[in-house]
């Protein structure tokens, strides 16, 4: 197993995160959704690595198999582990790929850090520009939502867990493209990540503005999103994020869920390796 040592400290120790490396080439970093870990990325890797890129895919803190620390789930802590990576593996010309919440990452990264490694940058399903109801985002979602998760989480995180993971996907609507297999396999890996660091991370993709960093984006961006997407609407992230990056290319999958990257696998696919070879 492979390991990088982040300059993040608790108790006196370094924070680890868990990777995995593959290919040559131009490298790839995706990043993974809430509360996933890289083997969410199973059918994207293999497609990256064979169109002739270097894939590097890791567990966020808190999750799978990297250290789970108790605080410092908050997102300049979590660019500040994308920026360890990509400083540790000594990375240029890199394209960073996040999904839901794994695109707070990316944005934030380069509202704090810019874009002078990076060559592009990804936004699947993602949660900016900004999740949350107020005065000046009114299309936002109330604060109530996501109390409501913890509320439920706290109460029998398993559950929540399966009941997610079924809108994750629209499984009664989309229910022929992915099988309960499938869906039972995603369960078990939400159920496996730190029960704080999952609640934690409630309060980071749903109350974080991403609209400045977003505005600090000069690379060519590619924007995914389903219209059907029950998890993070597509009115609020997906379109929003599009009209405010430069040099972002939209593209809406058509009766696709939150999860599109597995409900939805060679359209995608073809559309994220196509973006990345231009």
């Amino acid at each position: 197993m492979s390991f990088i040592e982040t300059t993040s400290k608790e108790k006196g120790k370094n924070i680890n995160l868990y990777y995995e490396d593959y290919g040559e080439g131009k490298p790839v970093i995706l990043i993974h959704g809430w509360p996933l870990s890289h083997r969410m990325w199973e059918y994207q890797i293999n497609e990256v690595v064979e169109a002739g890129f270097r894939c590097i895919a890791y567990d966020r803190r808190g999750f799978g198999d990297s250290d789970k620390p108790w605080t410092n789930y908050d997102y300049d802590s979590l660019a500040k582990d994308l920026n360890d990576i990509i400083t540790r593996l000594d990375l240029s010309e890199v394209s960073i790929v996040g999904f839901s919440m794994g695109g707070g990452e990316v944005a934030r990264y380069i509202g704090n850090y810019g874009t002078s490694k990076l060559s592009k940058a990804g936004l699947i399903s993602a949660v900016p520009p900004f999740m949350l109801k107020t005065d000046n985002n009114p299309d936002g979602l109330e604060k109530e939502v996501f109390e409501g998760f913890k509320k439920e989480i706290k109460k029998d995180r398993p559950a929540f867990l399966k009941g997610f993971g079924k809108q994750f996907v629209n499984f009664d609507k989309v229910g022929d493209r992915i099988s309960e297999e499938m869906a039972d396999y995603y369960w078990s890996i939400a159920c496996n990540a730190s029960p704080n660091a999952t609640l934690e991370c409630i309060d980071s993709f749903g109350l974080t503005d991403f609209r400045d960093d977003l505005k600090k984006i000069d690379v060519p961006t590619l924007v995914v999103h389903g219209d059907a997407d029950q998890i993070v609407p597509i009115e609020i992230s997906g379109k929003k994020s599009a009209d405010a990056i430069s040099k972002s290319e939209y593209h809406v999958i058509e009766e696709a869920p939150h999860g599109l990257v597995l409900t939805h696998t060679a359209e995608f696919n073809k559309i994220l390796i196509d973006f990345l070879k231009k």
